[in-house]
């Protein structure tokens, strides 16, 4: 899907480098991802979601260990050895 790379995009590639002790994964992904253009939105069962033309709603949740990760929603996880992100779409 064109979307999800365009979003790693935008979190591998960020505007501003996450730095843990400024500000919190959660606030930093939404920022990468509003600095692209999309619209992120309050989701009540994920940390947010971004809203795309039509409607349509993507659901992220965010993390800082990729162990025994929900493959039903969208994870931007950090990589605090290696100072990194990375996006996990979700498996439908």
């Amino acid at each position: 899907m064109q979307i999800f790379k365009v979003i790693e995009e935008a979190i591998i590639n960020p505007p501003i480098p996450h730095e843990p002790y400024k500000q919190s994964l959660k606030n930093w992904a939404m920022y990468c991802l509003r600095d692209r253009g999309f619209k992120v939105v309050y989701a009540q069962n994920a940390d947010f979601a971004i809203e795309i033309k039509g409607g349509e709603k993507f659901y992220f949740k965010v993390t800082n260990s990729a162990d025994d990760l929900d493959n039903s929603i969208n994870w931007i996880v950090w990589d605090g050895a290696n100072k990194s992100a990375s996006f996990i779409p979700a498996k439908f």
